[in-house]
């Protein structure tokens, strides 16, 4: 199977609302998901500058390195039974006062952390990327999944 490097981007509003992108194509197709992407890696892009690329190119936001703040990681393994995924988690420190333009991979809507549980997000999402945004004050989080099968064996780990 590939393994895919990525990273996600938590980005809040003037209201502590947090950007989701309402997926046009796959992975996650017709899901909402927090921003972000793949990062280039025959050009040997960090995590970091993949944060700030995609950033810029899914919102027109411009990030530093130190408007990024490193929540934790998601290892899984066997996703959809396609691939493996390292997923790097960040929460933009800068928030947009505006809802960005539509793009080629969907389009974008603010929500409250609580109506986030109504969307339809990627089942994974429910048990690996929200429990690290939601473990954020607590320390560096690192999640390591199998999902070869319906109930993924979890790993959850804090660091301090």
């Amino acid at each position: 199977m590939d393994f895919k490097i990525s990273c996600l981007l938590f980005i809040h509003d003037d209201y502590d609302r947090l950007l989701l992108l309402n997926r046009k194509k796959a992975p996650n197709l017709g899901k909402w998901s927090p921003p972000g992407g793949k990062l280039e890696t025959s050009a040997g892009e960090s995590p970091v500058e993949c944060a700030k690329r995609e950033a810029f190119e899914e919102t027109n936001l411009v990030l530093k390195d130190d408007d990024l703040r490193l929540l934790g990681y998601v290892s899984e393994k066997n996703y959809e039974g396609k691939s493996h995924w390292l997923m790097f988690l960040f929460e933009s420190k800068k928030t947009l006062s505006h809802l960005p333009t539509d793009i080629d991979e969907g389009c974008f809507n603010f929500f409250h952390r609580h109506e986030i549980e109504k969307l339809e997000i990627p089942s994974s999402d429910h048990q690996l990327v929200w429990p690290v945004y939601d473990k954020r004050q607590s320390g560096f989080v690192g999640i390591r999944a199998d999902c070869a099968s319906k109930s993924p064996d979890l790993k959850i780990e804090v660091f301090l």
